[in-house]
């Protein structure tokens, strides 16, 4: 299954209480928005939503600063 921005964006907004003003280029760790305890959680989201596996090497600021980066290394590994 995919994993589209808006899922990932409604995903931020409804589970981990994001205010509104999310977008696909929103800058989520390196703007201190989310934390490391947060991004465990969008990681278990994305590996049970798109049906991958998120390896250690893969989490970086390049692939999971932004709803639009998260969603290129899913695309990436299907």
């Amino acid at each position: 299954m995919a994993l589209t921005t808006q899922q990932l964006i409604d995903y931020l907004k409804d589970t981990l209480n994001l205010d509104d003003g999310i977008d696909a280029e929103t800058e989520l760790f390196s703007s201190g928005i989310l934390d490391s305890v947060a991004m465990m959680n969008v990681i278990g989201f994305v590996e049970e939503t798109a049906r991958i596996e998120v390896h250690p090497a893969d989490v970086t600021l390049d692939n999971f600063d932004t709803p639009s980066r998260i969603v290129q290394l899913v695309e990436n590994q299907s």
